[in-house]
């Protein structure tokens, strides 16, 4: 199973799955049919935090050795298809061209053609994994507050190198040059490119 870090809709679209009640669907969901086994096996993908694409679910349902099957491939992709048209899955637009699509459920209860209540997952699981979603949020604010505050750092010591520098080349310019101040503009366009270096090699490293 490849991994695939989950976009800011991605995890918005998951949260909504997780904390929706039941939805109509419009097709049957009866255990043992197929877009029951699909629908339960997308559910236990999503509360481990990770969205499927069919290969991923073939694997699961079918096995290893089935998962390059063209026919079983095709056949259901049409079952996913349908059950999107029917309110069940979401289709998730590719990130990258290369990529399989990949699914997710638009609840994990639903109300099906037969008026039938379907869980896919337990109150405990869904719980779990609205924490787990809770705290992926928090990581991911946190590490864009640094990333913010690594690039506000970057552009204020790439300003004041280029400001010093300018400092230098009109001292140099002038019919008498000041000494003081062109050393103390030279001093400090060297000590920002050091410190705007080691700003950069450490962004480089992460």
């Amino acid at each position: 199973m490849s991994q695939h870090k989950l976009t800011l809709t991605e995890i918005q679209f998951m949260q909504e799955a997780l904390t929706s009640d039941y939805k109509i669907a419009g097709i049957r969901l009866r255990e043992g049919e197929y877009q029951y086994e699909l629908s339960k096996a997308i559910a236990s993908f999503q509360t481990e935090f990770y969205l499927p694409n069919v290969k991923d679910l073939i694997k699961k349902i079918h096995g290893e050795e089935k998962a390059d099957d063209v026919q079983l491939i095709r056949k259901t992709q049409t079952v996913l298809k349908k059950m999107e048209k029917s309110g069940v899955t979401k289709i998730l637009p590719k990130t990258k061209p290369w990529e399989l699509q990949r699914y997710a459920l638009s609840s994990f209860k639903f109300i099906d053609i037969e008026k039938n209540q379907v869980s896919f997952a337990t109150d405990e699981q869904i719980q779990q994994a609205i924490e787990k979603i809770k705290s992926v949020i928090n990581q991911q604010n946190i590490t864009t507050l640094r990333t913010s505050g690594v690039k506000l750092k970057i552009y204020i010591l790439a300003f004041m190198t280029l400001i010093f520098y300018v400092i230098m080349l009109s001292s140099l310019m002038q019919p008498i040059i000041n000494h003081v101040i062109f050393a103390a503009a030279f001093s400090l366009s060297i000590l920002c490119s050091i410190m705007l270096g080691k700003v950069l090699s450490k962004t480089s490293e992460r």
